[in-house]
């Protein structure tokens, strides 16, 4: 993709995103790898309203190549995005502020991981089959975003076949090998999150959640 597409790519997704509820006010945010750069949406911007020349552009080691400037900071997601980067040779990676997923972190409020199965959508994670069960890592919150590099990276080697890690009160980090994967994956994680909410709230527990021991939400 040239320059000026991934740019323009960013700001379209970070508008559905918004869309979405997933970026409400300045929160969350998007990266894209492409060759031998990173392009990332920047920090306290309302992401519905970016435009190209707002985009962050970062080389494999996390040097600026290209500054917005007009006061525009690089997003504080930055090191956390290089783990993935790293950790799950991604192509691209996204955080949402999505509500499904907080709330799926204070109803999991003594549990480490979130735990699925039998759910259809589940195959729309790379390499999953509906009757598998899936696993997502669940750490603690930070007062600043960048104080979560390590634990996500702990979380990320913890659970080798995640892609992604939520954040209990915050949100959700989601990578995949393109963007069309991370952002497939975030829709049918947030998905599966909306359905535990509503088996929660209807107190509806299948025989098959049973029979491979997930424990119900209680």
């Amino acid at each position: 993709m040239q320059d000026q597409k991934i740019r323009e790519l960013i700001c379209e997704l970070c508008r559905t995103f918004y869309q979405l509820g997933w970026s409400s006010g300045t929160g969350g945010g998007i990266s894209i790898k492409e060759g031998s750069s990173i392009y990332m949406a920047p920090s306290g911007i309302q992401k519905e309203r970016m435009q190209p020349e707002d985009i962050f552009e970062l080389d494999l080691s996390g040097t600026i190549i290209s500054d917005p400037g007009h006061e525009l900071k690089l997003s504080q997601c930055a090191p956390i995005f290089y783990k993935f980067y790293d950790l799950r040779q991604a192509g691209a990676v996204l955080h949402s502020h999505s509500k499904n997923a907080v709330l799926i972190t204070i109803l999991n409020k003594d549990k480490n991981v979130f735990s699925v199965s039998g759910m259809e959508m589940i195959k729309g994670i790379q390499g999953r089959r509906a009757s598998d069960i899936l696993e997502i890592p669940i750490i603690e919150n930070t007062d600043f975003e960048c104080d979560l590099t390590d634990t996500i990276a702990e979380a990320l080697v913890a659970y080798p076949q995640s892609p992604a890690v939520l954040v209990r009160h915050h949100g959700i980090y989601v990578s995949g090998r393109t963007w069309t994967q991370a952002k497939t994956q975030a829709e049918c994680l947030d998905y599966l999150f909306d359905i535990e909410l509503q088996r929660y709230e209807l107190k509806i527990f299948s025989e098959r959640y049973l029979a491979k021991n997930i424990p119900p939400i209680e």
